[in-house]
């Protein structure tokens, strides 16, 4: 009984937190939430779910660990590198955006965070590594949390938006294919009525989801340069 024991603290032991949060990442980018199971899990970390449970109480707590473990990870790389403070800020966009473009379930785990409240981890780490740069563009103090908090809801709400967009043509047919039919039917809408987007059609169709979303955090930071 005692040698069971010590073997079953062995696996327990070698079963971390960090482990299970990347098999959970992995399960979450091939079936989404609804393949996060703990019998999945446990299948795929070829343990018991009662090794899991010593690590991780349940489901939303797993949710949590595997965001937290994402964001982390999409923010280190522009935390490195060396730059002006407009150029961290434009790292900081573009792995976030990255982010959420591979991890499709990501976008709606990090609002979930974001509607419980601004304690939570996630909202406060994409907070800090915004801000944290705000005030060496030379904003001053009293508007960095509002310059911070713009720069934040642009980011997710337009990684979540293109994360979308992605699914959407992804289910039908390729991303070329429905852009094409996208600017077909703007360009046979009535002009009288829609004027400006039959006018932008060809630009929907030709445009890079990344090139477009840079551009806009150019736009912001232009704006606060101004100011």
């Amino acid at each position: 009984m005692v040698a069971r024991t010590g073997r079953a603290q062995r696996r327990t032991e070698a079963l971390s937190r960090e482990r299970i949060t990347e098999a959970a990442v992995e399960l979450l980018d091939a079936s989404g939430e609804g393949g996060l199971t703990f019998r999945a899990l446990s299948e795929r970390l070829a343990t018991g779910p009662g090794a899991i449970y010593w690590h991780v109480a349940n489901k939303g707590e797993l949710l949590e660990a595997a965001t937290d473990a994402v964001v982390a990870a999409a923010l280190a790389e522009p935390a490195e590198a060396a730059g002006s403070p407009r150029d961290e800020i434009r790292a900081v966009a573009l792995g976030l955006f990255t982010a959420v473009a591979e991890h499709p379930w990501l976008a709606t785990q990090v609002s979930l965070q974001l509607s419980h409240g601004p304690t939570k981890s996630v909202p406060l780490r994409i907070f800090e590594g915004i801000g944290r740069h705000v005030g060496a563009l030379g904003v001053p103090e009293d508007s960095w949390f509002t310059v911070a908090s713009a720069l934040m809801h642009y980011i997710l709400g337009s990684a979540a938006q293109n994360a979308s967009n992605a699914r959407v043509a992804g289910s039908v047919v390729d991303r070329a294919e429905f852009l094409d039919e996208v600017s077909a039917a703007w360009e046979k809408l009535d002009p009288d009525d829609y004027p400006f987007t039959r006018a932008v059609a060809r630009q929907a169709r030709e445009h890079d989801d990344r090139e477009q979303f840079l551009a806009g955090i150019d736009l912001i930071l232009a704006g606060i340069h101004a100011r």
